[in-house]
């Protein structure tokens, strides 16, 4: 399956993503704006591959003047729905529907790994005004939690992929994959986390890309034995999940 194809599958589960992705702690959002050089409020910001409108929430929420650009029409109607007050347009990072030098500020919340650097890293620097920043974040996996490393395990299992290391890249090669080497960037590891009801929790697993690709009737099989052992873990029906925000922050010179 083409890494294409699982970012366009996230476009038939907009419903489960809106109601299963966690969002971000306040800490990250201020690291954001310290490290951008500048407070959010009243920022031009542009939230690309925004998806159900996460991250655009968090941003509006702090007074910042953004538009959400997503290439899924699925999710981009979902997002109109639940931000009717944000602008949303069509495209990608690739190729931004921006004009020159127009925004403070370009965040990436789970998606810069949808983008081609070579094509990206310019189309940023093409729309940022001078001193502007770009803003990349994942939620990432804390293995130290003994049950959510055996759970991502299985579940890289089933998806018929290789399970990430365990091991946390340093911050040059962090840099250096994100395809910012050359830039200032600086980088931050935000340590969160959320208690969600099981089924949320389920929801979330359901969202994955290399998840949502398999076949329907092997991710009910897959979700029914997960229920099966969550229950046991967390007997009152809700869990606890831990995430490390992993942030970079790159300035235009």
């Amino acid at each position: 399956m083409t890494s294409r194809a699982r970012a366009h599958a996230f476009n038939t589960a907009a419903d489960r993503y809106a109601a299963g992705r966690p969002s971000y702690p306040p800490a990250l959002l201020d690291r954001v704006a310290q490290d951008a050089g500048r407070s959010l409020s009243g920022a031009r910001v542009a939230d690309i591959g925004a998806g159900t409108g996460i991250a655009t929430t968090l941003l509006r929420d702090r007074g910042a003047r953004v538009v959400a650009v997503e290439p899924g029409a699925a999710m981009a109607a979902r997002l109109h729905a639940l931000l009717p007050d944000v602008p949303v347009v069509r495209g990608d990072g690739n190729a931004l529907p921006l004009a020159d030098a127009s925004h403070d500020l370009l965040t990436y919340a789970q998606s810069w790994h949808w983008s081609d650097p070579a094509r990206s890293v310019p189309e940023a620097l093409r729309v940022l005004r001078p001193g502007g920043a770009l803003a990349l974040w994942w939620n990432t996996t804390a293995f130290d939690v003994p049950w959510i490393l055996a759970q991502h395990r299985r579940i890289a299992g089933v998806c018929g992929v290789e399970p990430q290391s365990r091991i946390r890249y340093d911050d040059g090669d962090a840099v250096r994959r994100a395809g910012l080497s050359g830039l200032p960037v600086t980088r931050h590891q935000v340590r969160w986390s959320r208690t969600v009801p099981l089924a949320t929790h389920l929801a979330n697993i359901g969202t994955r890309s290399a998840f949502l690709v398999l076949p329907e009737y092997g991710q009910r099989a897959f979700l029914r034995e997960e229920e099966a052992r969550l229950r046991e873990l967390f007997p009152d029906g809700n869990v606890e999940e831990t995430y490390v925000a992993d942030l970079l922050v790159a300035t235009r010179p």
